[in-house]
């Protein structure tokens, strides 16, 4: 596989290749979306240039829907084994993140439904659901193009999206503020966390804010979710987390918001980021498990 995700199969597929590569970020980004998993995204990816390069190009009207078709197919089939195997995940599972540049942040409806929170949301919704929410709501496709991506009747997919809006409109995260608010309060938050003071962490936290973490059974983490400013915020004055000579702390953007990253003697040892609405903390999301750190050593561009 190449570094551009296409394994080339000589003059024949050129112009195969050139649409899989103008659409390439556009696909990873609904993968990812499907699966909240950076390594299931682009194996599917692989899948797709697999069954792409064998299709009859003169017959396809639309070479975009065509890919996105497939690639939601794709996604599917894999997300069905996913949901079996989180089943079984140890501790709290969170979506895998993705380190990106900072103009992300500038297309609002795209950051957001790449964001940690809202992927945990994703995930309470039935597979097709979920397909049929993000191609709608963050890609904006027509039905037509969803009933033949996710094999239902247009109807059936109305239907669906409806639901799906419902159940993600009773769950969604509140509103994130602008990228420097959220700037803002994650630097608050740092401090408050650095320095142990059980105020100034209670002045940032959201009276609700939930705190997950996930070492996937591999690294320490917290067993179960954290909830409330008092649960949370005696956790971190604990001292679990303080930067020293051992433990330093980088400002990066995480799936298109301002986040942590946190090196132990020079290696990443995981990611920390927040959900903020009206400057306070309400989520806190840390990844430790070394199998979703490894799309953190470079920017992943996603794109709708």
């Amino acid at each position: 596989m190449t570094q551009s995700g296409i394994n080339e199969r000589g003059p024949r597929a050129d112009t195969a290749t050139e649409a899989f590569v103008t659409h390439r970020n556009l696909l990873f980004t609904v993968a990812y979306e499907l699966l909240g998993s950076a390594a299931d995204a682009e194996d599917v990816l692989q899948e797709t240039w697999l069954r792409w390069v064998d299709v009859d190009l003169a017959a396809v009207r639309d070479r975009r829907a065509y890919l996105v078709r497939i690639v939601t197919r794709k996604a599917l089939d894999r997300l069905r084994t996913l949901s079996r195997r989180r089943e079984s995940y140890i501790g709290p599972w969170l979506p895998e993140p993705l380190l990106t540049t900072p103009d992300v942040a500038e297309d609002v409806e795209l950051a957001d439904s790449v964001s940690m929170a809202m992927l945990l949301v994703l995930e309470t919704l039935q597979p097709v659901e979920r397909a049929v929410f993000v191609l709608r709501e963050v890609f904006d496709l027509a039905y037509e193009e969803i009933a033949a991506a996710v094999g239902k009747s247009q109807a059936a997919v109305r239907q669906l999206a409806h639901r799906a809006r419902t159940h993600v409109a009773a769950r969604r995260p509140r509103g994130t503020g602008s990228p420097a608010e959220h700037r803002a309060a994650l630097l608050a938050f740092q401090r408050a966390v650095e320095t142990g003071e059980l105020q100034d962490l209670l002045d940032i936290l959201a009276p609700d804010v939930v705190a997950l973490s996930d070492g996937g059974g591999v690294k320490s983490a917290l067993p179960r979710p954290v909830v409330g400013a008092d649960a949370v915020a005696r956790l971190l004055s604990t001292g679990w987390w303080r930067t020293d000579a051992k433990r330093t702390v980088e400002p990066v953007h995480i799936n298109g918001s301002p986040a942590l990253l946190i090196r132990l003697d020079g290696e990443i040892d995981g990611v920390l980021a927040v959900h903020v609405d009206n400057g306070h903390v309400t989520g806190a999301y840390h990844v430790r498990n070394p199998e979703k750190l490894s799309h953190i050593n470079r920017p992943t561009t996603v794109s709708r």
